[in-house]
């Protein structure tokens, strides 16, 4: 599949590091030329530099530009997200937004001003980075459990609205994979819970999957290269689950 994806631009969102620099980094090896959108303007441009690509600016929380984004995009990841664990007595509201705003609104924009350049030319991907947390729920992360079951509903709706158009839409929901976010989840979670960061990784994270393991960006990263690739073209509408076993119980 290392051209599979020559003359397809690529949109990828949190671009600049984790799972989307993942995702960036082998969408271009598929030949794609990538797009990398971030807060982070310099991290953005450092990765575009390595991947011949362009980096964009971009906070996904206020009024920004969906079209001069994704109005071009034959594929679009929506990787970025972020974080906030707290009890819901104690969840600060504009956390709850903030969180909504960046992995529900954001997507939902940037899918709404990528789809008629995708419908005029037949073909489009668009891969939602949703999260087990999509299908399952788990204590002090309501805005992000909210947020993903939101995707994923966004999700099939754009894959049934598109699929008669050449479009595809589709989530990957990995359990806890290797990335900044995840990091600072750790060290979150031990202060809630009065717990070491080993213990969060070894008694909450590591739980629920059956293979006892953080999952890496690159692995991530595959799946979603599929998903964009022509094999993948009947692949719609699904929640590909990349949890370890976590959903089978």
């Amino acid at each position: 599949m290392s051209e599979d994806l020559a003359g397809r631009t690529a949109v990828v969102t949190g671009g600049a590091s984790g799972i989307g620099e993942a995702c960036a980094t082998r969408l271009a090896a598929g030949g794609a030329d990538v797009v990398v959108a971030d807060i982070n303007l310099g991290a953005a441009e450092a990765v575009a530099a390595r991947l011949g690509g362009r980096a964009f600016e971009v906070d996904l929380a206020a009024d920004f530009d969906a079209a001069a984004l994704a109005g071009q995009a034959d594929i679009l990841v929506n990787s970025a997200g972020l974080q906030h664990v707290a009890p819901v007595h104690e969840f600060p509201a504009d956390k709850f937004r903030l969180l909504l705003a960046v992995m529900l609104e954001a997507p939902f924009r940037l899918a709404q001003a990528a789809l008629p350049h995708m419908y005029a030319r037949g073909f489009g991907r668009i891969v939602n980075i949703s999260s087990v947390h999509g299908l399952r729920a788990s204590p002090y992360k309501v805005a992000y459990v909210a947020a993903k079951h939101g995707l994923e509903g966004l999700s099939k709706v754009i894959a049934l609205d598109g699929g008669e158009r050449g479009v595809t839409s589709n989530t990957v929901c990995p359990a806890y994979v290797r990335t900044p976010l995840v990091e600072k989840q750790i060290t979150d979670q031990a202060r809630v819970h009065g717990i070491s960061e080993e213990r969060v990784v070894t008694d909450i994270m590591l739980t629920e999957p059956a293979i006892k393991r953080l999952i890496e960006p690159a692995e991530v990263a595959e799946l979603v290269a599929y998903l964009c690739s022509s094999p993948a073209s009947f692949a719609n509408g699904s929640s590909w689950v990349l949890d370890g076993g976590w959903s089978a119980r």
